[in-house]
């Protein structure tokens, strides 16, 4: 038995494919949508290349961009398909590319569900890919002088401003590294001697933190040096007070960022992709009603249009017979040519008569 077997005259036929049309130019507009998602998430992450690790992350924007291109290429065929549907002679021409068009449709279809998937499922590597870039970023913050990196100080300090964090997974993490540039340090003073000799690899560390680390909104001017002595700020507890630092890590305010704007654009590829199931399924009811006229010379004669010809259950065993077939096929060929070639290695006998 077909699957959605619908029976058609030619006034149904005929609003199906002028519906068609029209969902087909809306695909159209989808695809550019589509296509605009994929270019803004691949500039936002453009920007912040410096701080990500590799470009694994743009795998996202540069499906969304394919897709967006494939959407708008496919329903620009199929809308020219349906116009020309109306008329019988125009249509003629388009019948032996339908099957082949449609099966490629399908695999579109699955594209763009796996692509949907994919901006819901980037966050881990997004994060892994954050945490290394932060941290390699902000090894270099103190490399103002050096080709190359000189950027790096403005680039991580415009980024704790835009997205109110501090460090990779907080302020703590400057600590750990030397922010400060060798050229703004007295190594005549011994504090500084000190610092750098209590350290084994020679580094400058303090337990302070950039400005750009400071919370503007706080009541209390920015204790950015020091931030763990107590003794050396009035009326002050790092460890019960409130910071007016940021407390928030950049990597995950990055990662919350990035991971809200591909789970958007993946819910709308989702609503994308039932659209484009939509207009395929139309489609194939479309050309079925249109293949079973059984008088092509009168268009006004009813025909029954179908999704798939047999139940599911049947379509799928006879594809597995198909596949079974091809493949002992295949195994026929390789035995012939090893039996082939067997017969070539042999050496005739020869028999001398004396």
């Amino acid at each position: 038995m077909a699957l959605l077997k619908v029976k058609f005259n030619q006034k149904k036929r005929v609003k199906l494919a002028q519906g068609l049309w029209l969902m087909n130019w809306f695909s159209v507009f989808a695809g550019i949508l589509v296509f605009s998602m994929g270019l803004f998430l691949k500039i936002e992450l453009r920007k912040r290349s410096e701080v990500m690790d590799n470009s694994e992350s743009h795998l996202v924007p540069n499906s969304l961009i394919l897709m967006g291109i494939l959407s708008c290429a496919f329903n620009g065929f199929a809308g020219k398909i349906c116009y020309d549907s109306l008329d019988p002679a125009k249509f003629a021409k388009w019948k032996p590319l339908l099957k082949p068009y449609l099966a490629l449709c399908f695999v579109f279809n699955i594209l763009v569900f796996f692509v949907a998937l994919i901006c819901f499922l980037m966050r881990g590597s997004l994060d892994s890919t954050l945490a290394q870039g932060l941290k390699n970023g902000m090894k270099f913050y103190r490399d103002t002088d050096t080709p190359g990196r000189c950027f790096m100080k403005k680039t991580i300090d415009m980024l704790q401003i835009e997205f109110k964090c501090c460090g990779n997974n907080g302020y703590k993490d400057w600590f750990e590294i030397q922010w400060i540039s060798n050229r703004y340090l007295d190594f005549s003073s011994k504090e500084v001697k000190d610092r750098i000799k209590s350290n084994v690899d020679g580094r400058y560390l303090v337990d302070g933190v950039p400005f750009s680390c400071c919370n503007p909104s706080s009541p209390r001017p920015c204790i950015q040096y020091q931030v763990t002595n107590n003794s050396a700020h009035y009326s002050y507890d790092y460890q019960t007070e409130e910071l007016n630092l940021w407390n928030r890590g950049c990597r995950e305010a990055l990662l919350n960022y990035y991971s809200s704007m591909m789970s958007s654009m993946g819910a709308v590829t989702l609503l994308v992709w039932l659209f484009e199931i939509s207009v395929m399924i139309g489609l194939r009811l479309l050309h079925t009603s249109l293949e079973s006229i059984p008088n092509p010379e009168d268009p006004e004669c009813e025909s029954e249009g179908w999704v798939l010809e047999n139940s599911l259950k049947d379509t799928f065993k006879s594809a597995l017979e198909n596949l079974k077939k091809l493949g002992k096929f295949n195994q026929v060929e390789a035995g012939a040519e090893g039996a082939e070639g067997e017969e070539g290695g042999k050496t005739p006998a020869i028999t001398t008569v004396s």
